[in-house]
């Protein structure tokens, strides 16, 4: 099984001067040698080069953006595209989430031009598909993610599908302190990966890492990735604290 990967989304959260803190904080602690997870950050737009600059040293750490625009260019005022991303060395970004599926109309047409790009281009996206309370109270959580990855992944090149990571997301679970139980996480992993066989073919699904996302934090990680179907998670408000992110990365191992 590969190294766990853990991303650590920092939405639009942190200036400067917080992530110079949460740097210096990260760096000293005496726990980074005994990380084996593979694990990064991302953080807004505006930050993405200074955090990169700031963790130079530390070959690790992973700095994804948190979206990306399918055109290289073009009159698509307050995007960023792919290429001004790799352009800078962001190699990593996180695509289609719930947030920006709900409050920035992110469709699955779009989505998926966004990971077609991505990949064409060697870059590796973090697609996030999940279900909203109330599809989940109507157990439609499996026919909703179904639909989410034939769409977004539609047309998708099986020779470089591989390096697609797939993150799930329960709505409900994000931002609220509720979280699926591990039960859960593992059943939809399953369940995502025999999606992938169907999209793809066994050996490319079987490379893709599948990450659970909703309320992940230091006390709960283990939980969730003590198993080979999950593999690693995609956290929120647990990133933002350095000391805390660490535990969390270690609980990972």
């Amino acid at each position: 099984m590969n190294k766990k990967l853990i991303i650590g989304n920092w939405k639009m959260n942190k200036n400067e001067k917080e992530i110079k803190s949460f740097f210096d904080s990260f760096s000293k602690s005496k726990d980074l040698n005994s990380i084996k997870c593979e694990y990064g950050v991302a953080p807004t737009f505006l930050d993405l080069m200074y955090t990169k600059e700031l963790f130079s040293k530390n070959k690790k750490m992973i700095i994804a953006s948190q979206d990306a625009h399918f055109e290289k260019s073009g009159a698509f005022t307050g995007a960023v595209s792919y290429q001004q991303l790799k352009d800078h060395g962001i190699n990593y970004s996180i695509i289609g989430h719930s947030e920006r599926r709900e409050y920035f109309n992110d469709t699955d047409e779009v989505i998926n031009k966004k990971v077609i790009t991505l990949i064409e281009n060697d870059m590796v996206p973090i697609l996030c598909v999940g279900e909203n309370l109330k599809e989940r109270s109507k157990k439609k959580h499996f026919k909703v993610v179904a639909k989410q990855l034939h769409y977004d992944l539609n047309n998708v090149n099986i020779e470089k599908a591989k390096n697609i990571v797939i993150a799930y997301e329960p709505i409900w679970a994000i931002g609220t302190g509720k979280s699926a139980t591990s039960e859960d996480a593992i059943e939809m992993a399953k369940f995502i990966r025999q999606e992938l066989k169907t999209l793809f073919n066994e050996e490319v699904a079987k490379e893709i890492k599948i990450l659970y996302g909703g309320s992940v934090n230091d006390k709960n990680v283990k939980e969730y990735l003590s198993n080979e179907f999950v593999d690693g998670a995609l956290v929120g408000g647990a990133s933002l604290d350095a000391s805390k992110f660490i535990e969390l990365l270690k609980g990972a191992n």
